[in-house]
């Protein structure tokens, strides 16, 4: 236990924002085919998120399951959710950690091969959203678990997370980051 508090605090937080750049003009299949590139160079492929409700609202995962839909379809570029986090390479974390879950948040990435790559999605996972003075609410994941990576929005559009998880792609690519 002392080891995960230990390893939140020596974390980088990285916030991945496309306010800069200009993704509303990108066409999602170009973004895809540089996302399948970075799959195919760091995960050999594939990669596996397995995605976990910390306690939200349900708004972060409706758009998460919209990547999955026809217009979007996320598995084409090699990305795809899995049901176990001992097959993930990626925990995409959502909503505020309440009482209830903090448990089954910490054993999910305990479960997870290293490297661990955690993401929090969302304005409540990053630091509670409107919930955080709740008494039900810890907080964001980081009062739980190390977060490498956060997308802010409330909740973020699919397309922002697409883009998202192509800098945070390229972002382990600068870092030279043996996966697989």
């Amino acid at each position: 236990m002392f080891k995960l508090f230990l390893k939140i605090f020596k974390t980088p937080r990285n916030i991945i924002s496309s306010q800069n750049s200009d993704f509303n003009q990108v066409d999602i299949v170009d973004v895809g085919k540089k996302i399948e590139n970075k799959v195919k160079k760091l995960f050999r492929g594939s990669l596996a998120i397995r995605q976990i409700d910390a306690g939200s609202d349900n708004a972060c995962e409706q758009e998460l399951v919209a990547l999955s839909n026809p217009f979007y379809d996320i598995e084409r570029f090699g990305i795809h959710f899995v049901a176990s986090p001992r097959h993930a390479d990626m925990l995409l974390v959502t909503g505020p950690v309440t009482r209830n879950m903090a448990e089954a948040v910490k054993r999910a990435y305990e479960a997870t091969p290293e490297p661990k790559i955690v993401v929090a999605v969302g304005d409540d996972a990053i630091d509670g959203g409107i919930f955080k003075d709740s008494y039900a609410v810890l907080g964001g994941v980081d009062s739980v678990l190390p977060v490498n990576y956060q997308i802010p929005g409330n909740p973020p559009t699919p397309k922002k997370i697409l883009f998202s998880l192509l800098n945070i792609l390229e972002n382990l690519d600068k870092k030279s980051v043996i996966l697989k």
